[in-house]
């Protein structure tokens, strides 16, 4: 179903502006129709917008509790009224079937409920009592923080930074991923509809020369990520000697599933193509390496996924029977698949199932899987629907090939006893390793996050509200009543004279 193309503005202070920058557009991968077009902020209008958001954060950070919560409740009442608009959006400009920006759209309701959760139960103000006096932790908000938001789930994962920061007081400027302008700014007009004060939220289109300037500014507090490994390492090199600011980055990863002593091969090869092939490979938590414990479970696994994947419904997001896989972002993204596919053949891969380009669709691919070697990899991720897969001889040896990566974001295990997953969750290096379950599944009760290449220990979901604002620890009481005791050194103050000057 095709959508209005919208016009692509900055939102500065309250106020939608045309942007002073570089023109830009956005075509869904789906059909190439336009979806938004606009110009980019200029430099000024970024400086602008930071502005804004610091004159805004005194009074919404010292708005209570209850005012906060007003506004995120009514955000979620209002995506909860439009989320058939917003899922057809996303659907329109990244590509992804219907059905799964329906879901979506539900998470970023979601992520409202367990925010709220979050910030009562991590974040509450402490109080206990001492003899002379009152130890009392509060937390406080950072001040403007900078969202950079990806494509790949344009609307949720900005959400899963703006609502918690928004609850903890601070303000927002919001820059959505080039490739998913639309999207950005559909929510921005959303959070405005909620009554939400002028510059507590802003946003700015542009590129990388925007995020790169908005990090830098003096009066950023802190820079919330969601992207590639290169682009965080970017961001990371140019904070570098600014410890005050908050940096948390989400990176993706290499992620491996290991299949181990698993006797129902059928319900395994679904949980591996929801784990490889959901999004078009285009999530930070796809299985990238299948790892298979033993040669018989290894052919018979192989034989089943060869007959899966050829019957996999792959088409363009609104075409009906639903597809479960969609086009990816772009031509260019699937030219790059495409490559990585060549480099691995050339090197002595096996094609199981080739990964195709659709003759119809530039940006179309059929999902691929690849037998290989340890030699024949390397560490980096490719984000499309490309799984590689290696023969284990044990669990141990399983275990080493899963942590042969600078990653560490998600793993999984697929397996019938309880023991060989807990074997595996001890000596597995990531953030989140399920059991029986996706790698891509994930709960917003709890953390998301990973460690090595995959982020910096800012894990986001249920503790992103721990980055969102700061512990103040004070001691606290009615009198001075430390004079009543004096340390040793000090016994000549106790001067009697004084007891009557007071008086």
């Amino acid at each position: 179903m095709p959508i209005a193309t919208l016009h692509g503005q900055n939102l500065i202070g309250g106020q939608w502006i045309d942007g002073d920058g570089a023109e830009f557009e956005s075509r869904s991968p789906a059909g190439d129709e336009l979806v938004c077009a606009g110009t980019a902020a200029s430099s000024a209008q970024v400086e602008a917008a930071i502005a804004a958001a610091h004159q805004a954060f005194f009074s919404w950070s010292e708005a209570t509790l209850d005012a906060r919560l007003a506004i995120v409740r009514r955000f979620a009442e209002l995506i909860t009224e439009r989320k058939e608009e917003l899922a057809r959006l996303i659907s329109s400009e990244v590509g992804k079937p219907l059905w799964e920006s329906r879901t979506e759209a539900n998470a970023v309701i979601g992520k409202v409920s367990n925010s709220i959760d979050a910030i009562m139960k991590r974040r509450w103000t402490t109080t206990e009592q001492a003899d002379a006096y009152v130890a009392v932790t509060r937390y406080r908000p950072h001040g403007v923080m900078l969202v950079l938001g990806p494509f790949n789930l344009p609307a949720h994962l900005p959400g899963a930074h703006i609502v918690p920061a928004l609850l903890a007081g601070n303000t927002i400027v919001f820059k959505p991923s080039e490739l998913a302008p639309a999207v950005g700014q559909w929510l921005a007009k959303v959070w405005q509809a909620t009554g939400i004060p002028a510059g507590v939220l802003n946003l700015v289109h542009g590129g990388a020369a925007v995020a790169i300037q908005a990090a830098a500014d003096d009066q950023i507090a802190g820079v919330l990520f969601t992207g590639s490994h290169q682009a965080g390492l970017s961001l990371h090199r140019s904070l570098a000697g600014q410890p005050h600011k908050v940096l948390a980055l989400e990176l993706g990863g290499n992620n491996p599933l290991v299949v181990h002593n698993c006797h129902d091969a059928h319900r395994a090869a679904i949980t591996i193509i929801h784990s490889a092939y959901i999004t078009s490979g285009q999530r930070c938590t796809c299985a990238r390496r299948l790892i298979v414990v033993g040669k018989a479970n290894y052919n018979i696994l192989l034989r089943k996924l060869a007959e899966m994947l050829p019957k996999m419904r792959v088409a363009e997001p609104f075409s009906e029977p639903q597809p479960f896989m969609g086009p990816l972002i772009h031509a260019t993204a699937a030219q790059h698949m495409l490559a990585a596919q060549t480099r691995l053949l050339a090197a002595g891969a096996e094609p199981i199932v080739e990964m195709r380009l659709s003759e119809s669709h530039p940006a179309l691919l059929s999902p691929g899987l690849l037998a290989v070697t340890a030699q024949m990899l390397d560490d980096k991720e490719h984000f499309g629907p490309l799984l590689v897969v290696q023969l284990a001889d044990g669990l141990d040896q399983a275990i080493q090939l899963a942590n042969s990566t600078q990653y560490g974001l998600s793993a999984g295990f697929l397996g019938d006893h309880v023991e060989d997953f807990h074997y595996f969750l001890h000596r597995v290096r990531a953030g989140i390793i399920n059991w029986n379950r996706q790698t891509t599944g994930a709960s917003g009760r709890l953390p998301f996050g990973g460690i090595g290449a995959s982020g910096n220990h800012q894990p986001s979901g249920y503790f992103a509200t721990d980055y969102c604002s700061y512990p103040v620890a004070s001691l606290e009481s009615h009198a001075l009543n430390e004079a009543d005791q004096l340390a040793p050194g000090l016994e000549q103050l106790a001067d009697a004279d004084w007891a009557g000057e007071k008086k």
